[in-house]
């Protein structure tokens, strides 16, 4: 009752913040204007690369140290490759969105294959999926009920004020989440014997740097960090930012909170393992953990901070998803007001089909891994090459096909998946970036030599 109780002051707080003042549409709706200061810009960045808490605490759970070897380092690499080579120059591109960038470089129907990748991978599944686990927990309500309640309560608060919504949520979310974890571990750790019985405590599987997971397995993650580059969330606020220079010092001070952020995530994932070494769905870790080591209202401010983690990213995903539909998919230039009702139907759209696939799947690891692996193949080479020397960037053909045949690749390779394996021993990335690469070749091979 104490959760819940606090969970419905949480959701007021999200609405009042929500309904200040309106963004009329155009650029104004979709990224608050480009105005964001240093601040908001860290604070909006970092909860929403960190919605997916409860898929962290699953594979720490299951998989121990290596958690921090698949889900963390690689996105700092990743995220500092970002800060450097892309955030000023993409900030001063003055475009809206990825598909943006695509039809600037390659043309409309490169820009419209760009699109439908984005949109798969902003419809946020996995985080509606989490809120719905929360929220079943504290009230006993089914998951139907709170995966509709939960896309409902998103879409709306979202829709008051578009990305301003996103932006001043963020802030009171990013207190919440790391005040919570900053409480959790602690506790925890009094009732292992601190860090050095934790450790002691592990099964060797846990200690190790793969999880027992294999090399591959660990690999493919790096590859799935790379979406970072190509990252929706990342480019959204780089575009939003007040200058270049914000762009790239809020994206470095980002990943420091990131790495602060993982200490204290993945060890509690640790302590969870020992202290509850028969839970019977590991995605409740955390809140488990906190439910045996803090008192009732410490338990309680836990649970808001994990529904703030993840409702952080829900509500930036699920605005992304509307732009591209708002925005993107159209292309047709339209009033501000136009652009505004646009989106605002694509978050219904949205919301709904991020319903559906939340009752559909079960693990919010395996819907990142599968969307990550379509998605960052698609667009990866592509993107990417946009900011080569023009004579250097692949015709829209060649784009083109490249994007098609990398996502016809990995999604069929995960069709193709029996018993957790895939074709050839191989993960779906592989072969889909050798696809994508192959396309390319060949389109560098009939452009004449001497073109422009």
């Amino acid at each position: 009752m104490l959760a819940l109780i606090l969970v419905g002051i949480y959701a007021v707080a999200l609405l009042a913040l929500s309904a200040g003042q309106r963004g009329s549409g155009g650029v104004d709706y979709l990224l608050a204007g480009r105005r964001l200061t240093l601040p908001a810009f860290v604070a909006t960045l970092v909860t929403t690369w960190y919605g997916g808490i409860l898929g962290i605490g699953e594979y720490a759970w299951r998989f121990g140290i290596s958690t921090w070897i698949v889900f963390g380092l690689p996105y700092y690499l990743a995220a500092i490759l970002f800060a450097f080579w892309l955030a000023p120059r993409l900030r001063r591109s003055g475009a809206i969105t990825i598909p943006d960038l695509l039809v600037n470089a390659y043309g409309r129907k490169a820009s419209s294959v760009g699109a439908a990748a984005v949109y798969a991978s902003t419809v946020p599944v996995a985080y509606l999926l989490m809120v719905a686990t929360l929220l079943a927990q504290i009230t006993g309500w089914s998951i139907l009920t709170t995966v509709m309640i939960g896309a409902a309560f998103s879409a709306l608060y979202v829709a008051l004020s578009g990305f301003r919504a996103v932006v001043r949520t963020d802030v009171l979310q990013l207190v919440l989440m790391y005040g919570g974890f900053f409480i959790l571990l602690p506790a925890a750790l009094a009732h292992t014997g601190g860090f050095e019985g934790l450790w002691g405590a592990l099964p060797d599987s846990h200690r190790s740097w793969d999880g027992g997971l294999g090399w591959q397995t660990v690999l493919v993650w790096y590859l799935i960090a790379l979406q970072t580059v190509v990252e929706p969330s990342f480019y959204q606020r780089v575009f939003a930012a007040r200058s270049p220079r914000i762009a790239k010092v809020g994206v470095l001070i980002s990943v420091a909170m990131w790495v602060v952020f993982d200490f204290f995530t993945v060890y509690s994932g640790l302590a969870a393992r020992v202290l509850l070494p028969d839970l019977a769905d590991p995605m409740t870790a955390y809140p488990a953990l906190a439910g045996l080591v803090l008192s009732p209202w410490a338990a309680a401010f836990f649970t808001v901070a994990l529904f703030a983690t993840v409702m952080s990213t829900l509500d930036s995903y699920l605005f992304i998803a509307a732009t591209t539909i708002g925005h993107d998919f159209t292309r047709t230039p339209v009033a501000p007001e136009v652009v505004r009702r646009r989106t605002r139907l694509g978050l219904v759209i949205s919301a709904g089909l991020a319903a559906l696939g939340a009752l559909l799947f079960s693990s919010a690891v395996q819907v990142w891994h599968d969307i990550g692996s379509v998605v960052t193949s698609t667009l990866l080479l592509p993107v990417l090459a946009i900011h080569l020397p023009v004579p250097w960037r692949p015709s829209e053909w060649g784009a083109v096909l490249a994007m098609t045949t990398a996502a016809t690749t990995s999604f069929a390779w995960i069709l193709l998946r029996e018993n957790g394996g895939y074709p050839l021993g191989m993960e779906p990335m592989f072969p889909a970036l050798l696809a994508a690469g192959f396309c390319l070749v060949i389109d560098r091979g009939r452009r004449p030599t001497d073109s422009p």
